[in-house]
């Protein structure tokens, strides 16, 4: 152990692979392997693990269980507070991915947002539209055209997780990306596009050739 805090001082955290980490974390080489065979070496599948889970493997136990989520959840507020930085230009979908995945992939329930922009992709708002259940969520296209244009914005993204299954958008999410995008050229505010974020991965309807 004290080797891995003598690589910690000499080279930084980062220079630790996923074993050495969770050792470090766990205070134990043998249950860091067992965790990382429970996840499949996945930290992010790791990360879903609840406590009653966790303290099972590996003879982990509830005291560092603790010690382990804590540590997941520092990671996830992190991630979170970096992408609440101020981000003034969307250049690309990576730019979105970037702010909003912390925020929505690990979410229960389905949530909504729109991003309203001006003509050359700067932020003027990010604003949540809507928040449903785990299969759906209701977005009034009124109300999404009716900030825009408080707001002055001639461009807008929509952004929304699934909690479940694949990014694929389902007929729902098609009719409402169709309804949003005419709405909103009636007062010349375009939809540059419509991602959807999930744990398997992500889609976009501009990419996919579902926004001209």
């Amino acid at each position: 152990m004290n080797s891995l805090h003598d690589k910690i001082a000499l080279l930084g955290a980062e220079a630790l692979s996923d074993k050495e980490l969770l050792t470090v974390l766990t205070e134990d080489e043998t249950i860091a392997e067992a965790l990382l065979t429970a996840a499949g070496g996945s930290f992010a599948k790791l990360s879903q693990f609840d406590l009653s889970r966790l303290r099972m493997i590996g003879g982990l136990g509830l005291r560092r269980a603790r010690q382990l989520a804590a540590a997941v959840e520092y990671g996830h507020r992190v991630a979170i507070s970096q992408a609440s930085e101020p981000n003034d230009v969307i250049r690309s979908n990576e730019d979105i991915l970037r702010l909003f995945r912390p925020q929505l992939e690990g979410l229960a329930h389905e949530e909504c947002w729109a991003v309203y922009l001006t003509n050359s992709n700067r932020i003027i708002e990010r604003q949540r539209i809507s928040q449903g259940g785990m299969q759906s969520t209701v977005v009034d296209q009124r109300l999404v055209v009716k900030r825009a244009l408080e707001l002055l914005s001639t461009q807008l993204i929509l952004i929304h997780n699934h909690p479940s299954g694949t990014a694929e958008p389902s007929s729902e999410d098609k009719i409402l990306t169709d309804r949003i995008a005419r709405a909103a050229a009636l007062f010349d505010i375009r939809l540059l596009d419509h991602i959807i974020i999930s744990r398997e991965g992500d889609f976009s309807f501009r990419s996919a050739g579902l926004i001209k």
